[in-house]
């Protein structure tokens, strides 16, 4: 199995401030990676130098062995799809049409989609369930339905790598839970490559099949679930006291927060307080 993407030695930031400080990893072709952190950790700086949007200071990142700012958008945008935090819809437009503009990459101006796109773009409704929904405006949709028209656009780029900046932001926990859900499925089924940006360590530690946790612009730790998410790392990195418990169900690390009001009850038992 080879890499992906390769990031070596990147230092990005803004304006005279460096964020990050000389990053480098690599991702295997097929995985699922998270990249956790504290705010200001710089996880929203690396999406960005990953996608495009920031040109980094020093340092390279590779694309299939290629330098990705080498490779016209063109080209790029037919085998990776970005999902922004936040995307806005200026325009009012039915599902269909809106996943439709993920074939863009595989038209010529002002052509319309052909045969062969209108079912790609049904393949991507029916992967994402919202087949039932592509007279819908995309800006009647709820939270969760929204999200998943938004991944079956990507989706119809027919893309080998997936990029994703919280995902789950805003939803509740059976929309975080069908999201997640349906990207395991397309990296295990489709093989993938999934690279999402996360705040919930539960929900990263319990998908992702590897975690880099990013501290201050740098690594601070990378490896599989179990080798990032120890109480020990995620004191130093988020100065906060937890517990980390083994999930009954899939034995993957699950943190559980403790209170102030609860470190201060056990500290008084420790003094006999």
């Amino acid at each position: 199995m080879g890499y992906i993407l390769r990031v070596s030695g990147l230092v990005c930031g803004y304006g005279e401030e460096e964020v990050l400080k000389g990053i480098s990893f690599s991702v295997a072709e097929g995985s699922f990676l998270g990249i956790i952190g504290p705010n200001g950790s710089g996880k929203t700086t690396l999406f960005r130098c990953i996608t495009r949007v920031l040109k980094p200071y020093r340092g390279e990142i590779f694309y299939k062995g290629k330098s990705l700012n080498r490779i016209p958008r063109r080209e790029l945008a037919r085998e990776v799809a970005v999902l922004p935090q936040m995307l806005s819809i200026p325009f009012p437009c039915s599902v269909e049409e809106f996943v439709l503009m993920g074939r863009f990459p595989y038209l010529g101006r002002l052509e319309r989609g052909k045969r062969a796109d209108l079912e790609m773009v049904e393949k991507a409704m029916v992967l994402t369930d919202i087949l039932p929904l592509r007279e819908r405006r995309v800006s009647e949709l709820c939270g969760g339905e929204r999200q998943r028209v938004i991944l079956a656009q990507a989706l119809a780029q027919e893309p080998e790598l997936l990029l994703l900046d919280e995902p789950t932001s805003h939803m509740d926990i059976g929309h975080q839970i069908e999201i997640l859900d349906l990207l395991r499925k397309l990296n295990r089924e489709k093989k993938i490559t999934v690279i999402m940006v996360s705040h919930d360590l539960n929900l990263a530690g319990e998908y992702c099949e590897r975690l880099i946790l990013l501290k201050e612009g740098t690594i601070y730790q990378k490896g599989s679930p179990a080798e990032v998410l120890s109480y020990v790392h995620i004191e130093a990195v988020y100065e906060t006291v937890v517990l980390v418990e083994n999930n009954p169900l899939s034995g993957k690390p699950y943190i559980i927060l403790v209170s102030g009001e609860e470190r201060a009850i056990e500290k008084g038992k420790r003094w006999g307080g």
